[in-house]
Order: structure tokens, then sequence, then C-alpha cells
């Protein structure tokens, strides 16, 4: 390995995934100007292919030009003004972060607080809504990446709108990889990455807007703080609707969108059932060797996509993470927060769910444990 060839690793830690040979190549493609009817063209299939992976047919669905936490910034600083009361669910990393970036949109944060590995219930979203009746929107993280919590959405958003609240969902770490439908489940705002169950290279952040967030953006009192993430222009770009065509307002990473495009194409080519089946098949296999190892799972509701357990007793936690990136070419990833030195973080993602690199890492596994719990 040298910094012009970096080594192939084998990732299955929390993102990123590995990315198909299509997708690399797709990235490779000649580029574009941002407003070259040819890349406009592909942008707008992009969408489309966004709305299908989303199950939505949000007009307003299009890749933020950052990763995942620009998309968590996009929809905090246009739906939020400075006063504004919000809930926002914390039960890890994420979570935690929502709530920061709220306040620094200016909002008043009620946090709606559980265990790290646990999930919140409808009994107790309700409460808060009831606790806090001025919030303006409920945010939930709907596959908290630093625990492996997988939290249900069905119902949240009916009780949100009951408060006039609208509903906002992190699906960072559940696109294209766990059952998740914006228009039935009623989702106000959404927001994901292309690095987790998409397999694309890190840099865009698929959102979409439904009609009451559009609502709330169109009633704003204010400018939204971020000129780069203000949906009011940058949907005049993405949408050409009106006969004035597209208004420039930065110019879109347009390698990224090929690659994006052809990472949709993929799972749509896959099924997006198939895809999400492939993915609980791949967390069972895994669920049941790690089992057998003596490891247990921390969350008990856990993602199929995000796999934390706890570390044996006496382990070394480097130590071991370090063997198997240099000894096997493996990355998995280290506990956050609260869970730093206690957990392991093993993503099955995308391309990266599969029989193979379940049973690669789990020989892995126990060859490095054996010495490491002797005696």
């Amino acid at each position: 390995m040298n910094t012009i060839h970096p080594a192939e690793r084998v990732l299955m830690g929390p993102g990123p995934s590995p990315v198909p040979a299509r997708v690399l190549r797709a990235l490779g493609a000649p580029t574009l100007g941002h407003l070259d009817p040819q890349y406009l063209a592909i942008m707008d299939e992009t969408c489309e292919r966004l709305r299908q992976v989303y199950r939505t047919r949000n007009p307003l669905t299009f890749p933020v030009s950052g990763t995942g936490m620009a998309g968590m910034e996009c929809l905090a600083v246009n739906l939020i003004e400075p006063g504004d009361e919000v809930i926002v669910g914390v039960n890890g990393v994420f979570g935690g972060r929502m709530k920061d970036v709220m306040e620094r949109c200016g909002a008043t944060v009620h946090a709606l607080e559980a265990p790290w590995g646990e999930v919140f219930t409808a009994g107790q979203v309700a409460a808060a809504l009831e606790q806090h009746p001025k919030s303006r929107l409920l945010a939930l993280v709907h596959a908290e990446t630093s625990t492996g919590a997988h939290q249900p959405l069905e119902g949240m958003a009916d009780l949100a709108h009951r408060h006039g609240a609208l509903f906002l969902v992190d699906a960072v770490t559940s696109l294209g990889g766990h059952e998740l439908r914006v228009d039935d489940w009623g989702i106000d705002a959404i927001y994901s990455g292309t690095q987790k169950c998409l397999s694309c290279p890190p840099g865009l952040s698929p959102v979409s807007f439904g009609e009451r967030a559009l609502a709330r953006m169109d009633a704003r009192k204010s400018k939204p703080q971020s000129w780069y993430l203000d949906v009011s222009m940058l949907r005049k770009y993405y949408l050409s609707g009106g006969g004035g065509g597209r208004v420039y307002h930065h110019t879109a990473p347009i390698n990224m969108t090929y690659a994006l495009n052809e990472a949709l194409a993929i799972v749509l080519e896959e099924g997006l059932d198939a895809r999400i089946a492939r993915h609980a098949a791949a967390h069972r296999r895994l669920r049941a060797g790690l089992d057998s190892l003596g490891l247990s799972y921390i969350p008990r509701q856990s993602l199929h996509t995000l796999n934390c357990v706890g570390i044996p007793a006496g382990a070394d936690d480097a130590a071991l993470r370090r063997r198997l990136l240099e000894d096997y070419g493996i990355e998995i990833g280290a506990g956050l927060g609260v869970m730093a030195g206690k957990a392991w973080r093993i993503g099955l993602m995308g391309h990266g769910a599969t029989t193979r690199n379940v049973d690669l890492i789990l020989a892995a596994l126990r060859e490095i444990l054996r010495p490491s719990t002797a005696g």
C-alpha cells in the first residue's frame, strides 16, 4: 500500500461499504457541465430513481452535494426558524448530532432520550408531543449507526401531524437495506447517504421533501441560515418546472451523480424487496455465527445493516481490530461515545451484505479471538 495505490479492503464497518466495479466505472466517465442537457437528463433520471428507492412521489427528491450530515443540515436549516420548538429522539450519536444541528439553527430542542441501544415507543413519542405542544417538528433516527438500533417508524407521522408537527427521519444507514416507505409512512422530510446500503462512494446525501415540508418552507419569515443548502434556490435547479429552465445555484458534483445513478440502477435491477431480504438473510447468518462465538448484540431491536456487538471481556479492542485490518484486510468499526472500547460495529451494507463476507468475518474472528480469550 502507498499513497498512489491504496490497498483494497473488505469494508465491513459502519461505512463506507464496498463499491461495485460498475459504479466505479461510472464515476470515471467524461465530466460534463452542470447545465449540459445530457447531464441534466442524467440528473433527472437519478432523482427519479431516488423516488423509487425512497418509495415516494415527492417531486423535490434530489442528492444534496455533501455527505449524510449535509442532508441533516439541509433539513434543519430549511424547516427550522429561530425560536421554533422541536422534539428530537436521542438514543445515540446521530440523534445527539441532530439535536446539536437544530440548536445551531436557533431551535429550542426537547430531547426525547432513551438508553443507547434502545428505541422509542409510540407511547413515549405521544407523551413528548403532549408535553411540548408547540413543537414544530419531530425527528427520529431510523437506523442509529452508533448503536445498531432499528427504530420503528410506522404510525409516528400520524402522532406528529395530530399536533401540527412535521415528521423528519434520518435514514443514512437504512435506505436500500431496510424497509422504508416515505409516502405510506407519512414522512415529511428525510435524508440519507450514498456510502451505506446504496454502495456508492461518499459525497452525496439523497433528500426528499413532501408537501407539508414545502408549505412550511414557503411560509418562512426569515431566510435559511445556510446559502448553500437553501432549498428555495436549490429547487429551481433540480426542478425546471414553469418553463423558465434551470437556474444555476452551484456546480453539482457531476461524476458523483453518474456514480449514484449507476448505484441506484443496481438497486432497482435487484429489486427493493429482494435487496431487503438479502440484507436480512446476511444479518441472520452473521448473528448465528456471532452467537456461536459468544458475542452478544447490544441493541434488542437490531438493524440488519449495522451489527453492534459487545467486545469480550479481556479482549484488546484496538489490537484485535488492527489484526483484522492487517492480517485479513477487513475493516470493522469501533464503538462511539459511551460505547467506545465496549463495542464493535460490523456493517453488512449493499454490495457487502453477502454470504462470503459473513463467513470471512466469522472465520477471522474465530481465529483472532482464540488467543485473546484463552486462559
